[in-house]
């Protein structure tokens, strides 16, 4: 009965009155195809799926099935309920004779909409088959589902049919096909389609500016959004700025950022949460932190995403104190963190080195429920290894019950900065046996766990087989974990030979590995050729000119250190002051070499007294060579006043016993530090876990975890 499909309540005045009419209908008076398709009209503003099914079964009792209107506006009704499998189920059960363009052209848009784009390709060669020719809506629809496809063979074979059909010069066909070849990675082809395009409009500019955007052509982006500024025939809306916006962020264009500002506010764009969050982000990244926080605190409205590009933003210029201040106010504002929320703090965390915060944002991601998202967890993993626990990260990582390759590689690089070369090794082959193709990053873990272990044809065996077995080009951290493989093996003239045959420029990082093996191996010439290299590369650099003048020290030429240090003067290069820090609780402890303004100073050289006598007990002896800036009789007494014996003897007076101690350092920890740790780490019965600038070194029962090879 008419009189009983409808007694839901609609919002809008039209659906009323279809209601009333319905409910005033006789019941002696049979349904109309009209009167029907009035009512399905009328359903498809309230998107009420119960009494979609009553009009549908109206049709059906009426034998109404075979007209075409009725039959496409039941299509469209079942779509906007979100019910794609009733769609697909009324189109399969349908005679193809009752099926028309916009019938199929309907169905293709359902799936193309609703992220089936194989389904969507299969129903459009159906259609086909039937005979019936697709017209320009139904090329809009499929070249959608080809782009988000994403394979470029089968926007190209779509190609071919617009032009068999003559839809060349549709607007939206040819925005389609831009779309297609710019999401496919071929803008060279989309440049092409759009330079042909008779006519364009705001979706064809739009197309273009996001495929640079996104093809990771920046300048070719500005332009673009350039372009539209100056014709006018189109009005850019806050795609075309974001988009922009985004390109100068990414490109440090923070003039042209400054101008597109400008453009924002005269169309009236700015108060655009999007829009206003694409500015925030200029500017971050662009070094105007003041100009994003001027924009950040008039924000009527701070959605996740504006505390996100805040956050990054910090993040981007080192200020990772203030990130994490953004991330606590965000919290309290009762703005619900994100993936990408966590992720950054997480990153800041690992930066820190602050276990206790790291720990602290792990609950939250429980507690939100973003424990199991495998972005968050190769977040974790990272913090974790940063922070020094590497049980924590495994555990991290034991808990994923279907690993990606950013999981894999989070937890190989774990593996390897804290030592344990032979877990790199055995984590690879494990990923690979998966079926698992290993990422750019992961290779460079694999390889430098080689270096560090001295496994020469282990490292060439998965050098040689990059290309072939992963599809990955060598890049210039492979090329420098190579040459580091065959420095510290003392193979220093077959490195040489290697860097000679490399097909790139060799960079900071190769010669860096060169300069690194020549001080272990005391080649003194071949360090000095490295070091004046690296003098060009980066003459800002205080490290290489410390390296070369500590070579001259031991070679016993005082004058040519001395050369070195006054080049570096010269140049206006300051040595980085050595420092080490410890976390106690919920603070941070920082000393520097003879450091006595801790208040707990008197007790800390007492119990570095007491250090040493048990030490030399031991058999210790100390290696002077590493005093480098001292003479004679102070140069021991030197050693003993580095900074991270002193983060050792206050831990080992404020910390619980047995408790892991974990120390931070900014440079490179020496060689008679090493030693010292390890005689530590026996005495005391405590695993100390010290981080300098280059890996983790776990020191347990008087061994590291890098077995001296470092």
């Amino acid at each position: 009965m008419i009189l009983l499909l409808l007694t839901g309540k609609t919002s809008t005045r039209q659906g009323t009155r279809f209601l009333h009419t319905a409910s005033s209908s006789s019941s002696d008076i049979p349904a109309t195809p009209t009167h029907l398709n009035h009512l399905l009209n009328a359903v498809s503003l309230t998107k009420n799926l119960k009494h979609a099914a009553q009009i549908h079964a109206q049709i059906i009792t009426n034998s109404f099935s075979s007209l075409p209107f009725l039959f496409n506006n039941l299509l469209n009704l079942y779509s906007k309920c979100g019910q794609v499998g009733r769609t697909l189920q009324l189109f399969s059960s349908t005679r193809d004779e009752c099926k028309n363009i916009v019938s199929w052209t309907s169905l293709i848009t359902q799936l193309s909409r609703s992220g089936r784009p194989f389904q969507a390709l299969s129903v459009f060669n159906q259609m086909r088959l039937t005979g019936i020719f697709p017209n320009q809506f139904t090329f809009s629809a499929v070249l959608t589902a080809c782009a988000d496809i994403g394979v470029v063979f089968h926007g190209e074979e779509i190609h071919c049919l617009v032009t068999k059909h003559g839809f060349n010069s549709d607007v939206f066909v040819g925005s389609a096909m831009v779309d297609v070849y710019a999401k496919c990675l071929y803008m060279g082809s989309a440049a092409k389609v759009f330079a042909e395009m008779p006519e364009r409009n705001l979706v064809t500019w739009n197309a273009m500016i996001v495929g640079f955007l996104q093809n990771k052509c920046y300048d070719r982006a500005s332009l673009a959004i350039r372009e539209v500024l100056r014709e006018g025939s189109v009005m850019p809306d806050q795609v075309s700025f974001s988009s922009a916006l985004s390109a100068c962020a990414n490109m440090g264009g923070l003039e042209f950022g400054r101008q597109l500002h400008g453009a924002v506010v005269k169309h009236n764009l700015i108060d655009l949460a999007y829009v206003k969050n694409s500015l925030m982000d200029v500017y971050t990244k662009c070094g105007s932190s003041g100009d994003a926080f001027k924009l950040f605190r008039v924000c009527s409205e701070r959605d996740v995403v504006t505390w996100n590009v805040m956050m990054m933003g910090c993040v981007h210029i080192d200020s990772f104190e203030e990130a994490c201040s953004y991330f606590k106010s965000m919290m309290i504002e009762g703005v619900l963190p994100d993936e990408a929320s966590f992720s950054t703090v997480l990153h800041v965390c690992s930066n820190l080195s602050t276990l206790i915060l790291g720990a602290s944002v792990h609950d939250q991601i429980i507690k939100r429920g973003f424990e199991k998202n495998n972005c968050v967890r190769g977040s974790l993993i990272t913090m974790y290894t940063k922070c020094g626990s590497l049980d924590d990260a495994h555990k991290v990582f034991k808990d994923i019950e279907d690993p990606n390759v950013v999981c894999w590689s989070a937890m190989i690089a774990a593996f390897q900065q804290h030592g344990c070369a032979d877990l790199v090794v055995e984590s690879f082959e494990k990923m690979v046996g998966k079926g698992i193709k290993p990422d750019y990053i992961t290779l460079v873990s694999v390889l430098s766990a080689c270096s560090h272990t001295g496994q020469v044809e282990r490292g060439f065996e998965y050098f040689n087989s990059m290309t072939e077995s992963c599809g990955i080009i060598p890049g210039s951290e492979h090329y420098a974990c190579m040459v580091d493989l065959l420095g510290r093996a003392g193979r220093l003239h077959e490195a040489k030979r290697f860097i000679e045959s490399m097909p790139i420029e060799p960079d900071s990082s190769v010669w860096g590995a060169i300069l690194g093996a020549s001080r272990n191996s005391g080649n003194l010439e071949m360090g000095r050729q490295a070091a004046e290299k690296l003098f060009e590369l980066e003459p800002s650099n205080s490290g290489s000119y410390i390296l070369l003048a500590n070579m001259y020290s031991r070679a016993g030429m005082l004058k040519e250190a001395d050369e070195i240090r006054r080049l570096m003067g010269m140049n206006r290069v300051r040595k980085e002051t050595g420092c080490s820090w410890i976390d106690v609780k919920d603070r941070t402890f920082v000393f520097t070499s003879h450091d006595r303004s801790h208040s707990m100073s008197q007790d800390i050289y007492k119990m570095l007294a007491k250090m040493e006598e048990l030490i030399k007990k031991k058999g210790y002896v100390a290696e002077i060579e590493f005093a480098v800036n001292s003479i004679g009789e102070h140069k021991e007494r030197n050693l003993w006043h580095h900074s991270e014996r002193l983060a050792l003897a206050f831990a080992l007076l404020t910390l619980p016993k047995g408790a892991p101690i974990r120390i931070k350092k900014n440079l490179r920890t020496c060689g008679d530090c090493h030693i010292v740790m390890k005689f530590a780490s026996e005495i005391f019965e405590r695993v100390i876990i010290v981080r300098d600038v280059n890996r983790f070194h776990r020191f347990a029962n008087g061994i590291c975890s890098c077995g001296d090879y470092w």
